[in-house]
Order: structure tokens, then C-alpha cells, then sequence
């Protein structure tokens, strides 16, 4: 998701595994936090808990939805939709085609499932990474830590 961001505000090539048809479960990641915290305080010691988002969406889905929220809030600036730079790519060898997590036992035993949709989830992760492009862009252009050391 960062990677598709970040292709889509530089105007480069949205890479897309095989077909796109790979199944992902998407999780919030605030969502993930507070399912660690429920765990925390309400789980059992030594017992084992999937944390999954009910979201099993494809690969290709994803990227349309963020090309879509992105053409919405951040237009591009030819001004042509961000799914023309879809740029479907060689699968990985022995790349899994599904990934998913049976959480009903947090959901049983804990009482807790994700807040945020998928939809939600998303649109709160494409505005933070426009709100915060110049922190995450030293990351990526690796000047963080100079910086942060005072090496620059």
C-alpha cells in the first residue's frame, strides 16, 4: 500500500503480480493495535490468537481503490486517473495466491473485531501518508537517520 501511494504522488508504474487475483486479508492498523491491547488485558497466557480484518480483498482491488481515492483527494497532474499507471508484472515464484486468518477465536473468547472496514481503513492511510509525505519521504530517500544523528 505505501509503495502504491508513494508510485502514484511520483507518477510512476503501479506493479500488479500476475493477474492480480491474489487474496490478501487487510487489517487497520489501528485496529491491530487495539486487538494486541485486548489481548493484553483479556487474553489467555500462552495462547495463541489470529488477529485478521474480515477483509480478504484481491490485489487488483486494492490498487483500483486507492487509484480512486487518490484521483478523488490528491488528482494527478495530467489529471488522468492514477490506474492508467497499472502495470501488470511477473508473479513471483511460488508466491502464495491467498492469505487469510480465521479470527474467530479472539472474536469468541476476547470480543473484539476490527472497527474499520476496509474502505475506512484505507482512505485514513492515503490521507495520513499525504498529510505526512515529507517525514516518510526522508525514509525512503534514507536521510532520516542523518538527520536524526545530525549528520547532515
Amino acid at each position: 500500500i505505501p509503495l502504491i501511494i508513494a508510485n502514484c504522488l511520483d507518477s510512476k508504474i503501479l506493479p500488479v503480480y500476475g493477474n492480480g487475483l491474489n487474496i490478501r486479508d487487510w487489517l487497520y492498523v489501528t485496529d491491530h493495535c487495539n486487538a494486541i491491547s485486548a489481548l493484553l488485558k483479556k487474553g489467555k497466557p500462552g495462547e495463541t490468537y489470529n488477529i485478521g480484518g474480515n477483509n480478504e480483498i484481491k490485489n487488483i482491488d486494492i490498487i483500483l481503490t486507492i487509484c480512486k481515492i487518490m484521483d478523488e483527494i490528491k488528482p494527478s497532474k495530467t489529471n488522468q486517473s492514477y490506474s492508467k499507471l497499472i502495470t501488470y508484472v511477473a508473479d513471483r515464484p511460488g508466491h502464495d495466491f491467498r492469505y487469510a486468518i480465521d479470527a474467530t477465536k479472539i472474536k469468541n473468547e476476547i470480543n473484539w473485531i476490527p472497527k474499520e472496514s476496509f474502505n475506512s481503513g484505507i482512505r485514513k492511510t492515503i490521507k495520513w501518508y499525504l498529510e505526512n509525505e515529507e517525514w516518510w519521504r526522508k525514509i525512503q530517500n534514507k536521510s532520516y537517520n542523518q538527520e536524526r544523528l545530525g549528520l547532515t
